[in-house]
């Protein structure tokens, strides 16, 4: 459940792409654009980069001028303002030629932890470094919100846990949080497992009218069905209704897609000109908008007030000592309602399931893609992670208690969202001044900031950085299980697999805050075990009966950056029946 995958929102991009065809949700395009992946060996500046436009040598030209100009509106307006901080002059034409993190890393590479990011008047402070990431998420998380994210999100999500105020927000995470406990957790394991089963049903399926050809495999659009697969498994897990999108396109879902678009759409312009009362009706994308926002709202509404005419009102210690084994309806609106001094009205409670139903499967889609394309290239980990499925598993569906045996299966999950974090940047505001920590290599006084600096923690950055990860470009899910200390770093404690007993899956504690995929702190993910664990079980089923390769070479896959990190065109792979299935 990533409600952290909205976190990368920010309205300085041109515009971006969306397959509603294929459902697939592009959230919230953050300077869009795509390049070629070439991982997971890669040095970010040996991208081969595909643009639609010729490279000329006028267009080079009026490049150079573009950012000759905002250099110089840089150092104008906004030289001074962060003191003695590193500044990396921005070259505005990289937001059209490759995803801007990639731009971040160099610039980390060759600035440091901390460093001022200017694109002409506009400055922005670039972390790259747990120790100032703990500093802003979990030491001072109230000092600092999510400044214009919350002003492009309101709209959709109104009050829920993503945009929320810090008054709102800290109401409903008490509320919220309690829901995802064990109990639940055992029994959405149980829909992860349905719901993969229909997804392994329908490509078996697709194979039978194949080998009728003489084919032995089928070529899919993994992408497009992982996110069908994620949009159905939230409509169950979080407020009991099955959009069925894996095989089929209902209202619902096309209203879905359409909200998705807009987020997307609304990240991309630096006037905000929906919010004239007007335009909600002259424009034709923001009537179409209006519409799609009633579909999903009156759908939302009849699941609320049916939830409530059956309310079993108790408290939450009972809620979380149900059999839910036995019970018709386990969702998480079935407990947010029945929570005994947790009434709310219907628009909150709209606001936070339109918030998990937006953001909570965008995350899954994206991490089970990566984990393909990674396993792919690397056909001896294909097979370790088979071998691990066919002896834990057999032929049989995951469990609650098989997923804490499918260790290898975790461990690649979490090691697709390392290189490939869902999203690659958190975006912070100051509210007050403070002193961010110099990090390594930087200043050890540290770095003066004033109320309301944009702060981009590079979550892209601290996951590939080679001062807190050995070979951090490498697929090596086995990483995680290696204690890692670097002496140079006084403040940094280490990677320690044994800090958080019992955890499944590694996490901010375990490593530090070098390691952040749900973000950290009081406003890290409250789904993140739900995400996790329907990735997991996702993953084990598609590799239990299929064989898996990329339709094309890995260099064909091109990336695009929003939320998350995806494909410009489809994740297209081959499949086949496996011969020898246990």
């Amino acid at each position: 459940m990533a409600a952290a995958a909205a976190s990368s929102l920010l309205p300085l991009s041109s515009p971006a792409v969306m397959n509603v065809n294929h459902q697939t949700s592009h959230l919230g395009s953050f300077f869009h654009s795509s390049t070629t992946s070439n991982l997971p060996n890669f040095s970010p500046r040996s991208f081969h980069i595909r643009c639609q436009s010729t490279s000329t040598d006028e267009v080079k030209t009026k490049r150079n001028l573009l950012d000759n100009a905002s250099n110089l509106l840089t150092n104008l307006l906004s030289g001074g303002s962060l003191g003695s901080m590193p500044i990396a002059e921005g070259a505005v034409t990289d937001l059209f030629d490759r995803p801007l993190f990639f731009s971040l890393y160099d610039w980390f590479l060759e600035h440091g932890a901390v460093y001022k990011l200017a694109f002409g008047p506009k400055a922005f402070v670039v972390v790259s470094d747990p120790i100032v990431a703990r500093h802003i998420l979990r030491e001072n998380a109230f000092s600092f919100d999510k400044g214009v994210l919350a002003d492009i999100l309101e709209p959709i999500m109104g009050k829920g846990l993503i945009p929320a105020d810090l008054d709102t927000w800290k109401l409903r995470r008490r509320v919220i949080a309690p829901g995802f406990h064990a109990l639940y957790l055992e029994a959405m394991v149980r829909i992860f497992s349905s719901c993969s089963e229909r997804t392994i049903f329908k490509f078996e399926k697709l194979l039978e009218r194949e080998n009728l050809q003489g084919e032995k495999t089928i070529e899919l659009d993994l992408e497009a069905e992982f996110s069908s697969l994620a949009l159905d498994i939230i409509g169950l897990g979080v407020f009991n209704y099955d959009f069925g999108s894996i095989t089929k396109e209902s209202p619902v879902i096309k209203a879905v897609y359409g909200t998705l678009f807009e987020a997307e759409h609304r990240s991309t312009f630096y006037i905000p000109y929906w919010k004239i009362p007007f335009m909600r009706w002259v424009v034709p994308r923001q009537r179409k908008f209006q519409n799609d926002l009633k579909v999903i709202n009156d759908c939302l509404d009849g699941l609320i007030r049916n939830a409530k005419e059956t309310r079993q009102e108790t408290d939450v210690e009972k809620l979380q000592q149900r059999d839910y084994s036995n019970l018709k309806d386990a969702s998480l609106l079935r407990f947010l309602v029945d929570m005994r001094g947790a009434d709310v009205d219907d628009h909150q409670l709209r606001d936070d399931l339109m918030t998990m139903l937006i953001a909570g499967h965008e995350t899954t889609a994206a991490v089970l893609t990566w984990a393909v394309f990674l396993l792919a290239q690397s056909p001896s980990k294909m097979k370790k992670a088979q071998k691990e499925i066919d002896l834990v598993l057999g032929q049989d569906e995951p469990t609650f208690e098989s997923i804490k045996k499918l260790e290898y299966i975790r461990l690649i999950v979490v090691e697709a969202l390392r290189l490939y974090p869902q999203p690659p940047l958190l975006i912070r505001r100051s509210l007050k001044s403070d002193t961010l920590p110099g990090g390594y290599n930087g200043d050890k006084n540290g770095y003066a900031i004033p109320p309301g600096t944009d702060i981009f923690i590079s979550v892209y950055n601290l996951h590939r950085s080679p001062y807190f990860w050995d070979r951090p470009n490498e697929f090596e899910p086995e990483r995680f299980l290696v204690e890692k200390k670097n002496e140079e770093v006084e403040a940094w404690d280490g990677f320690d697999p044994s800090r958080s007993p019992g955890a499944l899956y590694p996490n901010e504690i375990i490593s530090d805050f070098a390691f952040l995929p749900f973000g950290g702190g009081p406003r890290k993910c409250v789904g993140d075990q739900f995400a996790l664990m329907e990735s997991t079980v996702a993953l084990a089923m598609l590799l239990q009966k299929f064989d898996v390769e990329l339709k094309g070479s890995p260099e064909s896959v091109e990336l695009v950056t929003g939320a998350t990190i995806h494909t410009k065109n489809g994740m297209w792979c081959k499949l086949r029946k496996r011969s020898h299935v246990h």
